[in-house]
């Protein structure tokens, strides 16, 4: 099946999800959050939302395995793998704060090649796959052409449970906060990649995510014309767990900022 084919379909499951969010979001209650770890919070609301996206994956591609945040299901696809966070942005849905997604993937062997990130609260749908452009609600989106980091918006993620790099992360966002336009926080990686693709950041950075968190924004960015570094300049950024993305004008003075403090 070609790949335009399943993004149409992967497009319509993301939005069954995100239906299903918005409405819990009426009336969720925050006595029914669950703690994974420090900080670290997860609902039924979660867990129902990735069934749904399962589900209706299964029926796009059988063969296909999961590698999902909430664990609904373990199978492995020897060619096949969707990369799947049903509500990125947990703590911003648990506190009423407009600013979370569903965010789906799919692995080709080891190559990314289709993404979707469903901005749930504004109902900004941002997908692309291997060999096409990146679109927004149906119209291509293209990264910015900001060419320095003194005019850029940068975004970026905050430790919520490992603080081993707690001081070297907060000399970087001292020294990007007095040499930029600003920096941001919204609280979903996701949307930090999608808002990167389509010019409102210049650049996102963050350090130990997950591959749930950006493999669908990885793609949507790279084909919107941007770049996709680890915090060494290398391509592994799902196994480093590093991500620098950037419109492609600003990566290389980004990095060296950057790499002051994690070497």
């Amino acid at each position: 099946m070609a790949l335009t084919i399943i993004l149409k379909q992967v497009i319509n499951v993301s939005k069954q999800a995100g239906d299903f969010i918005r409405q819990e979001r009426k009336t969720f209650d925050p006595d029914k959050i669950e703690y994974k770890g420090l900080n670290d919070l997860v609902s039924y609301v979660d867990k129902n939302a990735e069934r749904i996206i399962v589900d209706g994956l299964k029926k796009i591609l059988p063969e296909a395995g999961f590698i999902t945040e909430e664990k609904t299901t373990t199978t492995v696809g020897e060619r096949y793998n969707w990369i799947i966070d049903p509500l990125d942005g947990t703590t911003n849905f648990i506190h009423g704060l407009p600013a979370f997604s569903v965010s789906i993937a799919l692995k080709e062997y080891d190559e990314l090649v289709l993404g979707v990130v469903y901005e749930i609260n504004q109902d900004e749908c941002f997908y692309a796959c291997k060999g096409e452009p990146a679109y927004l609600n149906g119209k291509v989106i293209h990264v910015s052409n900001n060419p320095t980091v003194a005019s850029s918006l940068i975004a970026t993620g905050f430790p919520y449970y490992d603080f081993s790099k707690q001081d070297i992360y907060i000399r970087l966002f001292t020294e990007l906060m007095r040499n930029c336009h600003g920096l941001r926080r919204i609280g979903s990686a996701a949307v930090d990649l999608a808002y990167t693709a389509c010019g409102r950041f210049e650049a996102f950075y963050e350090y130990n995510l997950n591959a749930w968190d950006i493999a669908a924004g990885i793609v949507i960015v790279k084909q919107a014309g941007g770049e996709i570094v680890n915090f060494k300049g290398g391509s592994e950024v799902l196994e480093t767990r590093e991500l620098l993305a950037t419109n492609g004008k600003i990566t290389g003075e980004l990095l060296e900022m950057v790499q002051k403090y994690f070497k």
